[in-house]
């Protein structure tokens, strides 16, 4: 899948139906095995800190681990996190 194909797809939480935001400038975390680890999206809401590594209130994106995309569907993309794993 090209980063392209997944580009304006919105983002929805299925662990509480919160809408995330859009993918649209986005970025992707890969190791230096050439696994992807993230999707890194610019947030809209609220919740950017949530995801941020340091937990830095101040974060303008989103890192949404990839074990944690469900599914890539065709205008949205489901993931599961529960907020309370990041506090």
């Amino acid at each position: 899948m090209l980063l392209s194909e997944i580009a304006g797809k919105e983002i929805v939480n299925l662990h509480d139906g919160a809408k995330l935001g859009l993918v649209g400038e986005s970025d992707i975390k890969i190791n230096i095995n050439g696994k992807v680890e993230a999707l890194i999206i610019s947030s809209r809401s609220g919740h950017s800190w949530f995801f941020s590594r340091n937990n830095d209130r101040d974060s303008d994106f989103i890192m949404i681990p990839w074990e944690a995309i469900r599914k890539i569907g065709t205008e949205v993309i489901i993931v599961d996190i529960d907020y309370a794993q990041f506090v």
